[in-house]
């Protein structure tokens, strides 16, 4: 079923946040680690939707064990699918299908785009980028990919709500 996305991200500890998503059907929860700049890949993967080419990757390091986002466009829809793989070091470089699937829905970029946006909104009026750098530890906030993914999705989408929500300033 789509139109019924729901996304968040939270710091959970120094190095840690915790993600949720989930739709009508599923809900996923994982706790990424710091290794990668897990927050700005997401929002740059996010923002590649609104380009070429139509599929995007984000993975994200749950030490050991790796949580890969493949992100097909498919016109104004996005099928999501995460999957999970024992060992980042060793699935660098496997296909995506040869993870365990997790979870996966089709959702219409616009509600992607937003929800993904807002989440990020939220990290940084909850801590600000000092706080932020302070419990993330290994990279700043991500001020340019949120900036670039809102920008794409005002743009692209039309998105009214995103343009009159309240939340930090957002500039480069």
């Amino acid at each position: 079923m789509k139109d019924d996305l729901q996304f968040s991200w939270e710091l959970s500890g120094s190095g840690w946040a915790t993600y949720r998503i989930s739709d009508a059907a599923h809900k996923h929860k994982e706790i990424v680690s710091y290794c990668t700049n897990a927050l700005a890949d997401l929002l740059h993967g996010v923002a590649g939707l609104y380009g070429e080419p139509s599929v995007q990757r984000v993975s994200f390091d749950l030490e050991p064990a790796e949580e890969r986002w493949q992100l097909r466009r498919r016109g104004k829809d996005v099928d999501i699918s995460i999957y999970r793989f024992p060992d980042m070091h060793v699935s660098w470089d496997a296909p995506d299908e040869d993870g365990e699937l997790s979870w996966s829905s089709t959702q219409p970029r616009q509600l992607l785009g937003h929800a993904v946006v807002e989440a990020a909104r939220t990290v940084l009026s909850l801590h600000g980028e000092a706080g932020y750098l302070k419990k993330w530890v290994q990279h700043p906030f991500p001020v340019a990919e949120l900036h670039d993914l809102r920008r794409l999705h005002q743009q692209e989408d039309e998105c009214q709500r995103c343009q009159n929500s309240p939340g930090p300033d957002i500039h480069r």
